[in-house]
């Protein structure tokens, strides 16, 4: 991951602005901390904190055009950008970076080229014969991206238009300021948002296509395989669950014979976090063994993870309750990680919104309801699972991929009728059985039986039951019962309803006062996870509402007693899938 931050259309052309540029570009240097550079022209300034993960010799940021027309910065990664320099063959290019690519086919396409990238980005570009830019963000949202507007006050008007890959780096400027949209470009031209990215499930339609097992096979491991892109040390983060399990497994059988695999060896190298016993520790090892990986396990106290609280809200800036549930046990997990010498990650994430994996899902009256759920959960996870993944893993310079939220897979999972998603105790299928079946190799086992159908652990729970408890226990000491009575009116907006939930956005509004940050966080009820419309499958779920999957009462195997379930919380929360 890298750190981007613009300034458009200024009317401050002054030194002292472009120092305060560069200071606030510093505050994303933790995404980036191989190179900076910034580029200036008539009031446009445009920042990168680069992490080097493909070409690190001459990829550094900006990057140009031939005549330096077009410039261009960019945080992700384009995995397909070796055939798009082949469909450009009147172009040439100065660096090996995949990133280059998107100044030239500004060149050829103009603004419509965004959906022929295929990968994970967000980017700002700049054609100085106009002056004129455009903003981009990946399809799902998996990097971050925040847009601002300020007030030019030295010359009294409006005219500077601000983006940065986190809030830190444009909250202290400008009016106001909100997410940038997943799969949407903002030009300059006509001032707004338009969509470029419209897949099929993006409509009403309910879809219909049959399972076919193998064809979901080599969608994922199609997926798994171009993000083994890198010429820097990598690994896999492992919880034992299926769906880290099943990327470890991809990538161990592929690596050989990539250009990886020669620069840094065909082993493997996987990584797990959790508490001391935690089911997460256990599973990962046997996963682990079973692969030949070479694991690292590391562990953490429940102080360890109570002491960072701090540093990972303003890492992520965000209060939603699961969301700094996980998030603690990765960014300590990242630290470690990039202690190695490891600078990129391959990572579970999105399985559970696009197959319906979430235990609460068990409740799906029919096939309608169940997809348009997962439909609903697609959109909203740059919010939630993505940010996460992202910004706990760049809080030390570690880039994070997630192969099922490719743009390819997901729409052969979105394609496939929902009637064979559901789960159906009757025909023995559990929660994400077409993706368990379509890897339940005899022949050639990509896992053992055990760990291809265990249940879905959300990762806050995986990495060990205590680390929640002992939250909670913790927010007790910091937030009085009075102050509870008294949260309405502190925070009118996404009311916290727990002390752990008080606790974080204390905490949160102290990095990002501004009303623009609080509302860049969403809210509403959920239970295990579930979106605020999925609590009506269960009349019983409206009186339980948490965000564990322990909360899906006669679904967890170690789910909550019903005299025992956490109070009501009116923080919508996501996890991250296993």
């Amino acid at each position: 991951m890298c750190g981007i931050l613009a300034v458009l259309g200024c009317s401050d052309d002054s030194q002292a602005k472009r120092a305060r540029v560069l200071e606030l570009s510093r505050r994303l240097k933790h995404r980036g901390p191989d190179w900076s550079g910034l580029y200036q022209r008539d009031g446009c300034y445009i920042a990168h904190q680069r992490l080097a993960i493909v070409d690190p010799a001459s990829g550094d940021q900006p990057l140009y055009n031939e005549d330096k027309t077009i410039v261009v910065a960019v945080n992700g990664e384009i995995y397909n950008h070796e055939d798009l320099r082949r469909h450009l063959p009147r172009h040439k290019f100065k660096t090996g970076s995949d990133c280059e690519v998107i100044a030239h086919l500004y060149e050829e396409y103009g603004e419509n080229f965004v959906n022929m990238l295929d990968g994970m980005f967000s980017f700002v570009l700049l054609d100085t014969h106009d002056n004129s830019f455009i903003s981009a963000r990946d399809a799902i949202g998996i990097t971050p991206l925040y847009i601002g507007w300020a007030l030019d006050v030295l010359y009294y008007c409006v005219g500077s238009v601000w983006v940065s890959s986190e809030l830190k780096g444009l909250n202290d400027e400008c009016e106001h300021f909100e997410v940038f949209p997943p799969g949407h470009l903002f030009s300059s031209k006509t001032g707004g948002f338009k969509r470029w990215y419209n897949p099929p499930w993006f409509n009403e339609t309910i879809p219909s296509a049959p399972y076919d097992p193998i064809a979901l096979r080599h969608a994922l491991e199609s997926a798994v395989i171009k993000r083994l892109m890198t010429d820097v040390p990598f690994g896999v983060l492992l919880s034992g669950g299926l769906d880290s399990s099943l990327v470890a497994s991809i990538a161990a059988r592929h690596l050989s014979g990539t250009k990886a695999a020669k620069l840094w060896g065909a082993q493997l190298h996987s990584f797990s976090v959790g508490l001391e016993g935690s089911p997460d520790l256990k599973a990962a090892a046997e996963v682990a063994d079973c692969l030949g990986t070479v694991h690292h396990e590391f562990h953490f106290s429940v102080q360890d993870g109570i002491d960072a609280i701090e540093d990972v809200i303003y890492h992520i800036e965000t209060y939603d309750v699961t969301t700094v549930r996980a998030s603690t046990p990765m960014f300590l997990m990242a630290r470690k990680i990039k202690s190695l010498g490891v600078k990129m990650v391959i990572s579970g994430e999105g399985a559970d919104e696009i197959f319906g994996g979430y235990l609460y899902f068990h409740k799906a009256p029919n096939k309608e309801e169940f997809h348009r759920e997962t439909c609903r959960k697609i959109i909203a996870i740059h919010l939630y699972d993505c940010l996460r993944a992202n910004k706990s893993t760049s809080a030390w310079g570690v880039e994070a991929r997630v192969p099922f939220l490719d743009k390819e897979f997901i729409n052969v999972v979105m394609s496939i009728d929902p009637e064979m998603k559901m789960i159906d105790t009757e025909k023995n299928r559990i929660e994400k059985w077409i993706l368990r079946k379509a890897f339940d190799d005899e022949d050639h086992p990509y896992l053992p039986k055990h760990i291809l159908y265990r249940q879905k652990e959300q990762f806050s729970d995986g990495v060990g039951y205590s680390w929640i408890d002992g939250l909670k226990d913790h927010a007790e000491l910091h937030v009085t019962d009075k102050m509870m009575l008294n949260a309405s009116h502190i925070y009118p907006h996404n009311t916290p309803q727990t002390k752990e939930a008080s606790y974080y956005r204390m905490i949160f509004e102290q990095f990002f006062p501004q009303n623009s940050a609080i509302l860049t966080v969403p809210g509403g009820a959920s239970v295990a996870c579930s979106t605020a419309k999925a609590i009506e499958w269960d009349a019983a779920w409206s009186n339980h509402l948490d965000p564990s999957g322990r909360a899906a009462l006669g679904v967890h195997d170690s789910a909550y007693e019903v005299n025992h379930c956490p109070d009501v919380s009116a923080t919508k929360m996501m996890d991250v899938g296993t």
